[in-house]
């Protein structure tokens, strides 16, 4: 029950902010929770926890339908339109949750800006796929344009967002498409993705309601602890701080774009962190466990 009382009060947070604005006043999101001050302070110490927290709410219900809908697809700009489908319907279904993390996320205290910059990274490092895998000479365009791109489709979100409570997100996808694809593909390409429909998600990538984790997701965390995943784990348990290619290495993956999606997932269920965010241009990742990560090992390791 406890569970289900901390996910009420989130829920009406986000509800609150939607009614209210991003300054609304604690009291209201607390009596719109129908709860007491004490029973909301005895789950949160502030008001900037508790959006941290409505924040990883969001994150992970909307993540999860958008990372099983991108590894759905081997081809980056299958992969694209299929997590952006995946997102808008979540905006859709879950407006309140939505506009939290893409318009009131900015208001937020410290660590929900810093977990914010990491979910772009993560969306960013996806969207320079395009780049990596793309003809030659858009191979030589520079990493930091994914950031613009992620940016731009953001921006065009939140105008609609805050324009319009109920907005039909799922009606922009044609001209996301087409702004993610310009600088990678080209002017052709993205004016014919402006024409085409969003496709129909592959069977094992559901767009739908996921509010509670799968049998076999230790502690709600988002991600089957497959071999493989373990296999990284461990690796970064045993060597914190070791690039993308050291984990691969480590953890017997030969294709460094998988590894590279894996990291990713693992990046974006907060499992991983990156090891150190003043690095210079151009050089690689270093990664670590979180005290999460650390947890879900130690509970696979001892199964």
């Amino acid at each position: 029950m406890e569970e289900v009382e901390r996910t009420k009060i989130l829920e009406a947070v986000a509800q609150a902010m939607t009614e209210h604005g991003p300054s609304v006043a604690l009291g209201n999101a607390i009596a719109r929770a129908g709860i007491s001050s004490g029973a909301f302070h005895e789950q949160f110490p502030d008001r900037d926890s508790c959006l941290l927290a409505a924040a990883e709410l969001g994150l992970e219900r909307a993540g999860r339908t958008m990372l099983a809908a991108y590894d759905s697809e081997p081809r980056w700009l299958d992969a694209i339109k299929a997590a952006l489908v995946a997102l808008l319907a979540f905006l859709e279904r879950e407006p309140a949750l939505g506009r939290l993390l893409v318009v009131y996320s900015m208001s937020g205290g410290e660590q929900v800006l810093r977990r914010r910059v990491e979910v772009l990274g993560v969306l960013a490092a996806a969207v320079d796929r395009g780049r990596l895998e793309g003809p030659a000479d858009r191979q030589q365009l520079p990493e930091v344009l994914a950031e613009g791109v992620v940016g731009a489709v953001l921006a065009v979100l939140q105008n609609r967002l805050l324009a319009d409570e109920h907005a039909a997100v799922m009606d922009l996808f044609g001209s996301l498409v087409s702004i993610i694809v310009l600088p990678y593909r080209g002017a052709g390409a993205a004016r014919r993705e402006l024409l085409r429909p969003p496709p129909r998600l592959r069977a094992g990538a559901d767009i739908g309601p996921a509010h509670d984790a799968l049998p076999d997701e230790p502690h709600g965390a988002g991600v089957r602890l497959t071999y493989r995943t373990a296999r990284v784990l461990r690796a970064l348990a045993d060597y914190p701080g070791a690039s993308n290619r050291e984990v691969a290495e480590r953890a017997g993956i030969v294709d460094q774009g998988q590894v590279s999606k894996l990291l990713g997932r693992l990046h974006a269920r907060g499992l991983i962190a990156k090891a150190g965010e003043a690095r210079t241009r151009g050089a690689p990742n270093s990664w670590r466990l979180t005290e999460r990560g650390e947890l879900v090992l130690r509970d696979a390791s001892t199964a």
